[in-house]
C-alpha cells in the first residue's frame, strides 16, 4: 500500500461514480485510454482487479476498499486547499440522507456551505434512514444521516435528534374510507401510501394502533418525499410523515391526523469518516456534521437523542 498512485484513486472513484469509462473519462476530461491505463497501473501495484467490466461496470471487494481511500484523499484535498486560501478542486462531496430529511430540514442546514465561501459541490445520495449507512461502509460516501447509533469502523457519530412520525390522511378519505375510523375490522381493506420497499413506517404505526403483529395492508407506492405527501393530500391512502412535514397540510384543513396521540420518533444520527486536518482547522466533514447538528437542534426533538 505504500505510494498508492493518488491519479489512479481519481480514476476508481470517477468509475465507481458514473458506472463508465467513457463518463468517467469526461468527468476527468481525460481520454479512455488514459484512464483505462490509470486504472491498470492501480490494479497492477495492487495485485488484483478493483473493477468488474460490465455494463454498468461494478467495483471488487478490493475496489471498494480502495474507494473509501479515494473519497477520504479527495476530501483531505478540499481541505488542504481551503486551509492554503487556494481555489477548492472541482470536487463532488457525496454524503447519504434520507429523503424525509432531506425534505425538510437538510437542505436550509447546509445552505451556507453550498452558497457561501465554501462553495461545496456536495453530492446529495437519498436512501431510507435504516440504509444510508451501507452507502458510508461501502465508501460511495463520506458521510450519512442515518438511524444507526453505533459508529461504523473508522468513522465518528454524532446525535442529531428525534424525528417524530404520525398518520394522517385527507377528510375526502376519511369520509369515504373511515366515517368509523381504522379498527381491526378494516384495516386491512383501507390503503396506505407507502414510499418504497424498504419503508416500513405505516407497518409500524398499524401494529401500535392495533396490536396487529406484521399487518399485510394495501399499498401504493409513491418513492419520492414530495409526491408522497401530495398523494396522501389527494386520498390516495393514509401517510406515516413527518409531523414536520405534514404540519402546515393539517394547519390548512387539507390533512387530518389519525390517532394524534400517537408518535413514531425515528433517531437520527450523523456518521462520517475520521479524518484530521494538519492545521487543527476543522475539517470539510466537520463542517458538515456541525451544520446539521446546528440546524437538527433548531428543529427536532432533542429529549432522548
Amino acid at each position: 500500500m505504500n505510494n498508492v498512485d493518488t491519479a489512479g484513486l481519481d480514476c476508481l472513484a470517477a468509475l465507481a461514480d458514473e458506472g463508465s469509462f467513457e463518463r468517467a473519462a469526461q468527468r476527468l476530461a481525460l481520454t479512455q485510454s488514459a484512464v483505462s491505463q490509470r486504472l491498470r497501473a492501480l490494479e497492477s501495484q495492487l495485485g488484483r482487479p478493483l473493477v468488474i467490466r460490465a455494463r454498468p461496470l461494478r467495483l471488487t471487494d478490493a475496489g471498494r476498499v480502495l474507494l473509501r481511500l479515494a473519497r477520504q484523499w479527495q476530501a483531505l484535498r478540499v481541505d488542504a486547499a481551503a486551509e492554503l486560501g487556494l481555489p477548492l478542486p472541482r470536487q463532488k462531496v457525496p454524503i447519504a440522507v434520507n429523503a424525509d430529511s432531506l425534505a425538510t430540514w437538510v437542505l436550509p442546514a447546509l445552505d451556507t456551505l453550498v452558497q457561501g465561501e465554501d462553495g461545496l459541490a456536495l453530492e446529495l445520495v437519498v436512501d431510507d434512514q435504516d440504509f444510508t449507512h451501507e452507502w458510508l461502509r461501502d465508501g460511495s460516501v463520506l458521510g450519512c444521516v442515518s438511524t444507526l447509533g453505533e459508529p461504523l469502523r473508522g468513522c465518528s457519530v454524532r446525535p442529531l435528534g428525534l424525528m417524530p412520525y404520525g398518520a394522517f390522511a385527507s377528510p375526502a378519505f376519511m369520509a369515504r374510507w373511515l366515517p368509523q375510523g381504522l379498527h381491526a375490522g378494516n384495516f386491512a381493506q383501507t390503503p396506505f401510501v407507502r414510499f418504497n420497499r424498504k419503508d416500513e413506517m405505516h407497518v409500524r404505526w398499524v401494529e401500535q394502533v392495533l396490536g396487529v403483529r406484521a399487518p399485510r395492508l394495501l399499498e401504493r407506492h409513491v418513492p419520492a418525499s414530495e409526491a408522497y405527501l401530495q398523494a396522501t393530500r389527494m386520498g390516495w391512502g393514509i401517510g406515516v410523515l413527518p409531523l414536520l412535514q405534514a404540519r402546515e397540510a393539517v394547519s390548512r384543513g387539507e390533512l387530518v391526523a389519525l390517532h394524534p396521540e400517537l408518535k413514531l420518533p425515528v433517531a437520527l444520527y450523523w456518521h462520517q469518516w475520521v479524518l484530521e486536518s494538519a492545521s487543527g482547522a476543522p475539517p470539510l466533514l466537520d463542517r458538515i456534521g456541525r451544520a446539521l447538528e446546528d440546524q437538527a437542534r433548531r428543529v427536532l426533538e432533542q429529549s432522548a437523542a
